[in-house]
C-alpha cells in the first residue's frame, strides 16, 4: 500500500540532542520526497515544528490537528497547509487517525508514547489496518523495543500483536516496512474460549 498520509507523533521540545530535531527535519524531506503528506499535532514548537518547517520549506503538504486550549497559548503553527482546531485531546487523535494512513513515532514523552499506544490498541482490538512504525533515531527505542519483548515473553503481549509495531534506524526502511504491512486477518487480542 503506498502512503498518502502519515501521522506523525513527536515530542514538542527540541531535546538535548542535536539529532532529535536533525531527524525530524529529515523525515519532513523524505516524507515530500515520497509524495507523502503530513499529519501531526499542530504545533510549532519542538520536533513537531521541526517536521512542519521541513515539509513546508520543501513544498510538501502539512494538516496540524490541536486542540482548542493549546491553540490559544499561541503554539499553533500557522504557517502550515491547513491547521485544524478540534475542542478535546481525544477528538484530537479520532481526527488525526481520520486523516491518515499510516502512523510514524518520532522520539517524544508521555504525550508521544499516549499517542503510540493509543493506536496500536486500536489496531489490537480491529479498529483500524494501519501501519504503525517507530523511528529509532540514535537508539532512542531500544530500551521499549526490549520492553515490548518482555511483554511477549510473560505472555502478556501476543507476538503477533508485537509485530503490528514496525521499526527501523532509518526512515526509507521504515516507510518500506509500512507500505508492505499487512494487518492481522483477525484481532486475536482475546481468546474467549480460554476463559
Amino acid at each position: 500500500m503506498k502512503l498518502k498520509q502519515v501521522v506523525v507523533f513527536c515530542a514538542s521540545s527540541p531535546g538535548h540532542e542535536s539529532i532529535f530535531m536533525e531527524s525530524a527535519r529529515m523525515v519532513g524531506e523524505v516524507l515530500v520526497s515520497r509524495d507523502i503528506k503530513l499529519v501531526y499535532g499542530g504545533g510549532r514548537v519542538g520536533l513537531m515544528g521541526a517536521i512542519a518547517d521541513s515539509v513546508m520549506a520543501n513544498d510538501g503538504v502539512v494538516y496540524g490537528v490541536i486542540p482548542k486550549f493549546l491553540n490559544s497559548k499561541e503554539i499553533g503553527h500557522r504557517d502550515i497547509t491547513q491547521l485544524l482546531e478540534v475542542d478535546t485531546m481525544h477528538e484530537r487523535k479520532a481526527k488525526m487517525n481520520l486523516l491518515c494512513d499510516g502512523v510514524i513515532a518520532l522520539p517524544g514523552g508521555f504525550g508521544t508514547m499516549e499517542e503510540l499506544f493509543e493506536m496500536l490498541t486500536w489496531g489490537q482490538l480491529g479498529l483500524h489496518q494501519k501501519p504503525i512504525g517507530l523511528l529509532n533515531v540514535d537508539g532512542f527505542y531500544d530500551h521499549l523495543i526490549l520492553f515490548i519483548e518482555h511483554m511477549v515473553k510473560t505472555g502478556l503481549l501476543k507476538k503477533e500483536n508485537q509485530d503490528m509495531l514496525l521499526f527501523a534506524n532509518e526512515i526509507h526502511e521504515l516507510i518500506d516496512k509500512m507500505e508492505a504491512y499487512k494487518a492481522p486477518a483477525v484481532p486475536k487480542w482475546l481468546n474467549l474460549e480460554q476463559s
